[in-house]
């Protein structure tokens, strides 16, 4: 079984930046409901986006955010293929769709991608993209083109 969690370090350093400037109006302008409402939209958003953990087993990949949050599980069976990936700038953090597919991250550019035999592709992010690739490589059979038996006869 696979496991790992990357940690969202950008989402944290963002979150520790705006919290700088909270804490300074804090002090200036006191506690006002508004400024508290905020500060725990900010605290809940750090909990829920905090990481993503990627889980490989025996029949299925899973991945979610933070404590197992907008995630979500697929059989080996639906997967057509896998392969390394790169992110760019316009993939973004967090959970979006783009004309990639579905885009699940938290910190970096390098990602896994799972082509899916109904159409859907996911960008899987993650900082260990060699063993989730290993990993997934073990329980998928990738499709092989057929040959027919005119281009075989050819070959002869």
């Amino acid at each position: 079984m696979y496991q790992h969690k990357q940690y969202a370090i950008f989402i944290f350093v963002i979150l520790g930046w705006i919290g700088g400037f909270i804490a300074l109006a804090w002090n200036l302008i006191g506690a006002d409901i508004p400024l508290m409402v905020f500060s725990a939209i900010l605290v809940l958003v750090a909990f829920l986006f905090h990481g993503l953990t990627i889980k490989v087993n025996d029949k299925t990949v899973s991945w979610a955010f933070g404590p197992g949050v907008f995630g979500k599980t697929v059989a080996f069976d639906e997967i057509d293929s896998v392969r390394a990936v790169s992110n760019s700038f316009r993939h973004g953090i967090g959970l979006r769709i783009t004309h990639d597919g579905w885009v699940y991250s938290v910190s970096g550019f390098s990602a896994v991608e799972l082509a899916m035999k109904d159409g859907t592709h996911y960008r899987l992010g993650t900082n260990d993209q060699d063993g989730l690739l290993a990993a997934l490589k073990l329980h998928i059979t990738e499709a092989v083109p057929e040959i027919s038996k005119e281009a075989t006869s050819e070959a002869e």
